[in-house]
């Protein structure tokens, strides 16, 4: 791979693991509002780096868009507001690499999720020195291939990777017209990559050496 010029990370599943947060969220709604269902962390977890949209027809799937939506708002209010405490889990080597990588590249966050999660998180982390801009899908509700083309025009990116660790990562990459990145450690599984680590250390090692 020729050296890049930016790294552009998708976060859950290759930055931290907060599914139970997530599960949580979703699960004191739920239970504030009378609703008997229970979101487990092993059905969540198939579904991180869908876009809400997906996510609340497959939580919710007897009930309308209006109501979906109405109760999704909510779960977003709910997480914004549990995470700061709970937190999740940084992957082995996330917040060392990112100071490394930092130091050759540009850094940035780019998520399916709600506007204002990837900040909660980047506080939570401590990593804001190393990262110089993040797009979340809520913010314009646009697929991730839209929004690297837009962060990428915004930073006047000219060589960018996306690092992902899901098919949808690498599909959206693809039509973006960028090199895809896969670690293996996350939640997904996928054979089109063009590079593949399976573990933070290796990635850091590999882009500090180009």
């Amino acid at each position: 791979m020729q050296k890049p010029d930016s790294l552009i990370f998708d976060m859950d599943g290759t930055l931290w693991d907060a599914v139970d947060t997530y599960a949580a969220s979703w699960n004191l709604v739920f239970e504030e509002l009378g609703i008997d269902i229970v979101v487990e962390r092993e059905q969540l977890g198939k579904m991180v780096g869908m876009e809400g949209k997906k996510v609340v027809g497959l939580i919710m799937p007897d009930f309308d868009d209006e109501k979906r939506q109405m109760i999704y708002n909510l779960v977003n209010e709910k997480r914004k507001a549990i995470l700061p405490q709970r937190g999740g889990a940084l992957y082995d080597g996330v917040k060392e690499g990112l100071q490394q990588l930092n130091e050759k590249y540009d850094l940035f966050i780019l998520s399916n999720c709600a506007k204002g999660i990837i900040r909660l998180f980047i506080d939570w982390a401590g990593i804001d020195e190393h990262i110089k801009d993040e797009l979340a899908h809520g913010v314009n509700f646009m697929p991730k291939s839209h929004n690297i083309k837009l962060l990428s025009d915004m930073h006047g990116l000219k060589k960018p990777v996306y690092i992902g660790d899901t098919e949808g990562d690498g599909q959206q990459s693809r039509l973006a017209g960028i090199p895809f990145v896969f670690v293996s450690y996350g939640f997904g599984q996928t054979a089109d990559y063009d590079l593949k680590f399976d573990n933070f250390k290796s990635l850091t090692e590999y882009f500090m050496s180009l």
